[in-house]
């Protein structure tokens, strides 16, 4: 058996290396999984680095969560989401937080619920309420040093009924002067973000297809066309008989177009000097 302090440590390298690429995320994930029989400290280290690390490492985590839940559920070993499920509220707060540090973070944060929700691991309901609570933290670092309140007024607009939360009943935003971000963080999260970007764009023409034994049993890609493709009316049978006869006017162009050419060619060589006409008659 495998000494709980050494599997600790490992795993709480492996989270604060993590980076864009889907390296890094799938061997913290099978780490996380070969170590199962300790998934309460492995779930504890996630929250302890969320609360310590940076605010690239924080995204990197949050990005994480899809990814071993993924493995988890392949894998039957359920742990994992259910304390996912169980912290969501915590996670959100601690990735972006509301007094200003984790503004870049709030689009990472919607785009994690809308995955997990897409994948089951989370209730539409429960990211719906997520998404409200977080409203207005991508906006709050924005607000005027001399004005320290208008933190509070970009997250609850006015006439607005807030939300009962375990942290937001405890705790109002409240903006910190003092968070600068480092030159170096900044770009790191710009190769970061361009990084996913370009990983998204190479799968947005994926299409899962099933397949049986030795055949295609259905072609996904087909099926989205026709989907997406509009009904077919009049309006199209019109257009297609215009294209036709532009086509068979163009075609007739070039056949005669070319006829003329071919006779000016041969009269030409006809009566070119030196030639006798007469004597290539039969």
């Amino acid at each position: 058996m495998a000494d709980p302090f050494e599997v600790r440590m490992r795993f709480t390298s492996q989270l604060q290396h993590l980076n864009a690429s889907t390296t890094s995320a799938t061997k913290a994930a099978n780490y996380a999984l070969k170590h199962s029989e300790f998934s309460d400290d492995l779930h504890s280290c996630i929250l302890e680095q969320l609360e310590r690390n940076n605010m690239n490492n924080r995204a990197n985590i949050m990005y994480f969560l899809p990814a071993l839940c993924d493995l988890a559920k392949g894998q039957n070993e359920l742990g994992y989401v259910r304390m996912m499920e169980r912290d969501i509220l915590r996670i959100v707060d601690l990735v972006a937080p509301d007094d200003g540090s984790g503004a870049a973070n709030v689009r990472v944060v919607r785009k994690v619920l809308t995955a997990l929700e897409g994948k089951g691991f989370l209730q539409k309901q429960t990211v719906v309420e997520l998404e409200d609570w977080i409203a207005g933290r991508d906006v709050a670092a924005q607000s005027s040093p001399g004005h320290p309140t208008g933190a509070t007024s970009a997250v609850e607009p006015p006439g607005s009924v807030k939300k009962a939360t375990p942290q937001s009943s405890v705790r109002d935003p409240v903006y910190n002067p003092g968070i600068r971000l480092d030159k170096r963080q900044i770009e790191q999260r710009i190769e970061e973000d361009r990084e996913r970007h370009k990983r998204a764009r190479e799968g947005i023409w994926a299409i899962s297809q099933k397949g049986g034994t030795g055949a295609l049993v259905d072609d996904a890609e087909l099926e989205r066309m026709g989907e997406e493709g509009s009904e077919v009316d009049e309006d199209d049978y019109m257009i297609a008989r215009e294209a036709q006869e532009e086509r068979r006017k163009c075609l007739e162009f070039e056949g005669t177009s070319y006829c003329e050419h071919l006779c000016a060619t041969l009269s030409i060589l006809l009566w070119a000097p030196g030639h006798d006409p007469e004597a290539g008659q039969t």
